[in-house]
Order: structure tokens, then sequence, then C-alpha cells
């Protein structure tokens, strides 16, 4: 997780008075009470995030139920431009990102993602209904970590997801 300088505020005000209440650190930061509550339960979560990217909701929900099962904390974006405003914003372990997404594709996606030395470390597993070989080896060849085809299975797909974790140290 990266913290920004209002995280950080956050974090030191609270090492200080761990009893200190929302509202007053709203008023001392000049931010909504809501967002410190949000910002502290983020903080709070230590659970690994992995970043679910697929514009299909057939695809999304039960894949962030099944996620979240395992006690994965998971976040969701339908299209490019919202995953790489959630990876900045709040950067997980791990994202699954399909390749045909409105606004940015997969593709894209992956290539600014590795291209940016503050983002080049998550693990990303390319999740596509393209299975030919040359689609395959251009994810890769992107930076992708992985690649799957639609459908999946569920277990190989975990077991992917729990591979490349162990590997990151996540």
């Amino acid at each position: 997780m990266t913290l920004d300088d209002t995280d950080r505020e956050i974090l030191a005000i609270l090492e200080q008075d761990d009893a200190t209440p929302s509202a007053t650190l709203a008023e001392k930061l000049g931010i909504t009470e809501g967002e410190v509550e949000e910002r502290i339960g983020r903080l709070a979560d230590t659970r690994t995030k992995i970043l679910v990217v697929d514009d299909e909701p057939d695809t999304l929900l039960p894949l962030t139920r099944a996620l979240e099962a395992d006690n994965y904390a998971v976040v969701g974006a339908v299209d490019g431009a919202e995953a790489l405003r959630k990876v900045s914003n709040d950067t997980p372990d791990l994202i699954l990102l399909d390749l045909m997404l409105p606004k940015l594709n997969g593709y894209e996606v992956c290539m600014r993602l590795k291209e940016d030395p503050a983002t080049r470390h998550i693990p990303v597993i390319m999740l596509s209904a393209k299975g030919e070989i040359k689609d395959k080896v251009l994810g890769i060849e992107i930076g992708a970590d992985d690649y799957v085809t639609k459908p999946f299975d569920l277990l190989e797909l975990k077991a992917r997801i729990r591979a490349l974790l162990r590997r990151t140290g996540a």
C-alpha cells in the first residue's frame, strides 16, 4: 500500500493519541470526516489487495465474491482509465486485467503500469477470451506476469494468484 502525505499525517497524529476523533483529524487536515474514516479504514485493512479490472459484471461480481471469500481485499474497475486511477490512489498487491476494456484496453493499461517505476513491481495476470498464442505472447512481452484465458477454472486462477503473490512477497 502506498501512503500519501495525508495518510502519513493521520498516522503521525494517531501515534501521539490513538483516541483522536475523526472530526478533530478532519479539522486539522482540512478534509472531510468521511475521508478521514475511509483513509483510516484503508490503513487498517492489512489483507492482500487485488484489483479486478473487467467490464463484464458476469465476470467481475462472481470473481470478486470468490476472492473475498479467500480473505482478499478486492477493488473493482470497469475500464482501463478507472484501473489506472485506482492503482495510483491505492496500490494493489496484484491486478487481474481483462484485455477487452472500454477507454483503454488491457494491453495499454499493462504497458503504462510496467513503464512506471512506481507500479512496475505489481504483478499482472491478464484475463481474456483471446486465446491465440500471439495474444498470449503479446501480453507476456508487454509485461504481464501471467495470462489466463476465459472461461477460466477458478481453482487454477486462485493457484496462479497465490504463486505470484508468493514470488513477490505480498
